[in-house]
């Protein structure tokens, strides 16, 4: 009954949960989506108390290390499965799950190459990291929000400031905010940037 209950009105471009990830639901009071996003967003921000207090080169951030410790601090107290990988087909991405590592690490070492060659901006670089590890798909849930808090850090890292990610409007629920995200994802999946790096800064209107 809970998954039932958590996955009825999932936001556009959500991802079910399944049997098995619901499974490793560890807070027993939890029923609703609400709930959930409730319980996951108090998690979130005490991760980024967390990273927010270490002065990340952009080196240490482009590890799969800190892949794994990021998601898992930013759910450790909602997911069992937290910081590790998905081993399921999903419907969002065409990475298979014995490809979500290889293709991690070949994304970390494109994107450590476009900053030591300064190929793109760095707002583009980090923008082009988020829409492939969105693509990539690497987590059962919280993919989303981790892969803009990991391009944000790496952003900071580069001498940057963090993301505005449309307006100050919580784009994990549903809102008018997150129809706009995902529509720019999607221009982003045929290689244009520019709507996604438009909502990254606030100008998404």
């Amino acid at each position: 009954m809970t998954q039932l209950l958590i996955n009825e009105h999932l936001p556009y471009g959500a991802t079910e949960l399944t049997p098995d990830d619901m499974d490793g639901l560890i807070p027993k009071h939890i029923f609703t989506r609400k709930d959930l996003d409730e319980f996951e967003k108090a998690n979130i921000i005490n991760a980024l108390l967390w990273v927010r207090k270490k002065n990340h080169k952009y080196q240490d951030i482009l590890t799969m290390r800190f892949i794994f410790e990021l998601h898992k601090k930013m759910f450790d107290k909602t997911w069992k499965w937290a910081g590790q990988l998905r081993r399921y087909a999903v419907n969002i991405g065409f990475t298979a799950a014995e490809q979500i590592q290889p293709s991690i690490k070949n994304t970390l070492d494109n994107v450590t190459y476009w900053i030591e060659n300064s190929i793109f901006p760095i707002d583009e670089i980090c923008i082009r990291l988020h829409h492939q590890l969105v693509w990539i798909h690497p987590f059962p849930n919280g993919n989303g929000r981790f892969s803009r808090i990991f391009s944000d850090e790496l952003k900071l890292a580069l001498g940057g400031q963090q993301f505005q990610w449309g307006s100050n409007d919580n784009i994990a629920i549903a809102s008018k905010n997150r129809t706009n995200y995902i529509n720019a994802l999607k221009l982003a999946d045929k290689k244009d940037y520019t709507a996604l790096l438009k909502f990254a800064i606030g100008k998404n209107n």
